[in-house]
């Protein structure tokens, strides 16, 4: 088993190995000083993993209830928030108690953020179950929401007690959802190094997938350290994701984030060497690695209104927009551009060249 310490205030854990979901019990009964749980699962995740979890807490002598929501975007707003809010009330969770997310990306938001308000402020703890949320989300203690503005623009900082990344779950992904975190992995390597983005293009994620979400977890727990609260270095994490983001408010929240991620990485890669921001050639190499993980690397949408929907981005300040763009693999910098600057830098990645 991996173990990644991430020394924020307070400091945690990212255990990852086979078999969490039944130690989970074990492991948090030192964690965590109160004895219930709530476990939020979405319905995907529920009838997969939740008893499992369920008997590890209380055989470790937990008092566990459950709420499960509909999987999907769709569920990350304020109704689903109000629901769990209300649930956890009922159960009479006081602060001393917890709360898991078990799931993806969605859930890890969902739970977390409804934990951060709950009593104003509870435990969680992030069991992600996705390689999204094992490699990216689950980690750093951002939780938001979606308005009909815009992407993850309610929100609150909240760090897990404890993150337990059970590699046995990614084996249940179909294609396309393990695709999805692939693509958060292959930013990770962009900013990172080298040797990270390097596996990803030799085909490491279905060979060595606990090497890769520890390499993840590592390089994204020593930004947060640094930057827990997205002042500085950590905005170099939304790397793809201002156009990225555009892509799946364009979509009306149907396009996976990770592979609008993906889409938006291509086109600020091939924005970034149109414009002379790159160290040299690099374009072609990213989007030949996103593309040999089945994601995408161009868009349907328009310049146009991609603009238009970046617009709202919560990146935004004033008439100004900062957007995090590679140099090389292994550096990458933010740029900060006024907001009429915007559409030509998204028509110069736009476009493939064949």
């Amino acid at each position: 088993m991996e173990r990644i310490p991430v020394r924020t205030s307070p400091p945690y854990a990212v255990e990852i190995g086979p078999g969490l979901r039944r130690q989970c019990g074990e492991i948090l009964n030192s964690l965590l000083p109160g004895r219930r749980i709530a476990v939020i699962a979405d319905t995907h995740t529920g009838p997969l993993y939740l008893g499992a979890v369920r008997e590890s807490l209380e055989d470790a002598g937990f008092s566990v209830c459950a709420y499960t929501f509909p999987a999907g975007e769709g569920s990350k707003n304020f109704t689903t928030l109000s629901d769990i809010l209300e649930f956890l009330a009922r159960q009479r969770l006081t602060r001393t108690d917890s709360v898991l997310a078990l799931g993806g990306g969605v859930t890890g938001d969902m739970a977390g953020f409804a934990a951060a308000v709950y009593l104003r402020g509870i435990r969680y703890v992030q069991m992600p179950t996705t390689l999204l949320a094992a490699v990216d989300s689950s980690v750093g203690g951002k939780t938001a929401i979606d308005l009909q503005a815009g992407k993850n623009l309610a929100g609150a900082f909240l760090q897990p007690a404890a993150v337990l990344c059970d590699t046995e779950c990614l084996s249940t992904l179909p294609p396309e959802v393990f695709a999805d975190g692939a693509a958060e992995a292959i930013k990770t390597g962009v900013l990172s190094d080298e040797g990270l983005f390097a596996l990803f293009e030799d085909g490491a994620l279905h060979t060595a997938p606990e090497q890769v979400i520890a390499r993840c977890a590592a390089y994204k727990a020593g930004v947060v350290e640094r930057d827990e609260r997205e002042q500085g270095e950590r905005k170099l994490l939304n790397l793809g994701h201002t156009v990225g983001h555009a892509i799946e408010k364009c979509s009306g929240y149907t396009m996976p984030h990770g592979h609008a991620v993906a889409a938006g990485l291509a086109v600020i890669a091939r924005a970034s060497e149109a414009l002379g921001w790159t160290a040299g050639p690099l374009a072609d190499r990213i989007v030949r690695c996103l593309a040999a993980n089945r994601l995408p690397i161009r868009t349907e949408y328009s310049p146009e209104a991609l603009a238009e929907a970046a617009l709202s981005d919560k990146k935004r300040a004033g008439d100004a927009i900062t957007i995090a763009v590679p140099v090389e693999i292994g550096r990458c910098t933010l740029k900060t551009i006024p907001v009429e600057e915007l559409l030509p830098l998204i028509r110069a990645g736009w476009q493939v060249r064949e």
